[in-house]
Formats: C-alpha cells, structure tokens, sequence
C-alpha cells in the first residue's frame, strides 16, 4: 500500500446526500474520488435486481479482494487525498473487513423517513436491507472497536443546514484543511460517476453545491414505509448521537 495519501472512506447508505459529498470533495482540487466501488460485488453476490444491473456487473471487479487491494492501492494522480464514497450495504458479510484499519473511516447520516420517501422513487419494492441503516450502525460499532475511538459522523440535515462548518469539522477530524472549494462545483455529470449515475443521479446533475434546507415536516409515508422507517431509527439514532454537526 502507498501510504503518501489520506484516505477517506465514507460510509452511507443510498439517498443520503452521499453523491453531493462526493462532488464537494472532488471540488477540492486535491482530491481524487471513486464511486461505490464494492457495488458489483455485491449485485454480483447477492443476484439482487437494481437499475441498470448488468452495465454496473461490466464497469467493475465482481471480486472484493480486487476491490481491497485496489482501494489501498495507487491513488489516481497521485493526489494527496482519495475519498472513497461506498454504501454500507455494499459491504457484505464475508467481505474482508481488515482493510478498514488502513483508511479514515466516516459516516454520513440521514433520518429513514427522508431516505425512504427518496429511495421509494426509484425501487417500488424496499426492504431494511437495502437502505443501510443496520449495516451502517454495525460497521461504525467495528470501526470504534478497531480504532478505539468513535469515528467521524456527520448528519446530511446539518450538511445542508450548516455546510461550510459541518465540513471543516469533517475535514478537521480527518487531518485536512477545509476549503471554501468544497462549498460549489460545476452543474452536469463526471467522468468519475458510477455507469450507474443515469438511473440515480438526476439531482445532484443539476446542482451547483448543497442545496438550501427547506422547512417542512417529515415526509409522510405509506403504511409499509413507515414500518421500516420505524425499524431504522434506533440504528439512525445510535450515530446520530456522535455526529459532528
């Protein structure tokens, strides 16, 4: 492993401001970023349905040891930081998990009833499984035991609410200087996004930074929904109370 750079494996589930995380940490300038490499593993793993399952099963390695060893490999331009955006589901039982120790591990969070009334968009069928709520609160649990101390969690409301302070108390408790550049970036797509980026990616093609907080209540959810939102919380909860912001 080369070791010159800060690694940054943040850890989401979906629709949880993780690809806006992404287009601020590219916007950096020394930063380079992969998206959700572990993904066609896991399709591959698992023989779940997502969109555009077979073009995600073509652009990566289905095998996680390639994926480890490539993640604690060179960094693309030698930059002196790789975040490394990944979905906690991604990560599956059996993965080797000892890789973790040679990266900065942080979490990004964000309440169930908001991730589920975004991520019934675009899956009409969705379990716990596949929002990352109890994987996310297991892995930062095996983070801390790892490391000894908690690490770094930041809420997408207080992202959205507060971002310049919310990322320079990310970036601080990570050994970086925080720069305005992680506040804008350019509106359209990038060469960095995953193939899978057409079938998921529309808002954050539009955006040109962290969008404005809009006051309003949680969403309301179907009967359905509102179980699993239910179900996430406590998992929700148990990191909401390290967060940063």
């Amino acid at each position: 492993m080369t070791a010159a750079s800060i690694r940054v494996a943040m850890w989401s589930g979906p629709r949880n401001l993780s690809t806006a995380m992404m287009r601020s940490f590219e916007a950096r300038g020394d930063a380079a970023v992969i998206d959700e490499p572990f993904y066609a593993a896991y399709l591959h793993r698992t023989g779940i349905d997502h969109p555009m399952r077979e073009a995600v099963l073509a652009s990566q390695s289905r095998d996680p040891r390639d994926v480890e060893r490539m993640l604690l490999g060179p960094v693309p331009g030698d930059r002196p930081v790789w975040y490394q955006k990944h979905m906690t589901l991604h990560l599956l039982d059996g993965f080797d998990r000892g890789w973790l120790r040679h990266v900065s591990n942080a979490f990004l969070i964000r309440d169930p009833r908001s991730v589920l009334a975004s991520y019934a968009m675009k899956r009409a069928e969705v379990t716990l499984a596949d929002i990352g709520f109890v994987q996310q609160h297991e892995l930062f649990d095996a983070v801390a035991d790892q490391t000894g101390d908690a690490p770094p969690v930041v809420d997408a409301a207080d992202v959205l609410a507060r971002p310049a302070e919310v990322l320079g108390r990310l970036c601080a408790a990570l050994g970086l200087s925080f720069t305005p550049a992680m506040l804008r970036w350019p509106a359209g797509i990038r060469t960095t996004d995953g193939v899978w980026a057409p079938a998921w990616y529309h808002s954050v093609e539009r955006s040109t930074g962290f969008a404005t907080p809009r006051a309003a209540a949680p969403p309301r959810l179907p009967q359905q929904l509102e179980r699993l939102a239910e179900e996430a919380q406590p998992h929700y909860e148990a990191l909401w109370r390290h967060r940063l912001g």
